[in-house]
């Protein structure tokens, strides 16, 4: 299965480290960000598990859910997160499932022939309350995955969801935004009574409008 932007994720009921998981039960009306990893006991996923567990805060504070995945069963999850909590000074703090039959990466598209018809690769969806899909990145085996970025994503989605605007490059949340170009300039300078700048007809910049 290709899952592609905007479509509705499946269900799945699998065991995890916090017992068996019925995604959509699980999920509720939070936004989620779901991880892949291709094994247990890996030095790079290693890393980013902890990054996740110190981070957990500022994604309860966006109302997002992180889950992890791994292809080992949940003794062995509960083995290498031991190692997770002593290597990077935390403690994790979120499910990981045990997706050891790969009826989850199959799903969501985690298996890559072409890269390694073994493992499941390294990458990162980030679902909407509704269901739907938002945000996909791959990543390779050798390359940590950046989850402040994921967090700037999510602020940039939840933002451009709710105002007529878009986010620049490397935008952050409480830097300027870009006005949507179905808005006219009219249009817009009501809109957004902070102000507007008009660098050209198609690129109008305001502060961000909830800040």
């Amino acid at each position: 299965m290709t899952l592609q932007l905007g479509d509705t994720v499946p269900n799945f009921t699998q065991a995890s480290s916090e017992g068996e998981i019925n995604f959509y039960d699980w999920a509720g009306d939070s936004w989620v960000v779901l991880f892949s990893h291709p094994a247990d006991y890996t030095p790079v996923c290693t890393t980013e598990l902890g990054e996740v567990a110190k981070l957990k805060g500022e994604f309860d504070k966006r109302n997002a859910k992180v889950i992890a995945l791994s292809v080992d069963d949940a003794d062995s999850h509960k083995g290498w997160i031991g190692d997770i909590n002593e290597t990077q000074c935390t403690v994790v703090n979120y499910p990981i499932l045990a997706d050891v039959d790969k009826k989850v990466s199959d799903l969501y598209g985690m298996i890559h022939p072409n890269a390694n018809a073994k493992l499941t690769v390294r990458s990162v969806f980030v679902i909407d309350p509704n269901r739907k899909l938002r945000l996909t990145i791959t990543y390779p085996p050798s390359t940590g995955r950046n989850f402040e970025e994921i967090l700037r994503v999510i602020d940039s989605l939840q933002l451009t969801d709710n105002y007529s605007v878009a986010t620049p490059v490397n935008w952050k949340d409480g830097e300027d935004v870009i006005v949507v170009p179905s808005l006219s300039t009219e249009e817009a300078r009501g809109k957004f009574p902070k102000g507007l700048t008009e660098v050209k007809p198609y690129l109008r910049i305001t502060p961000q409008p909830n800040k």
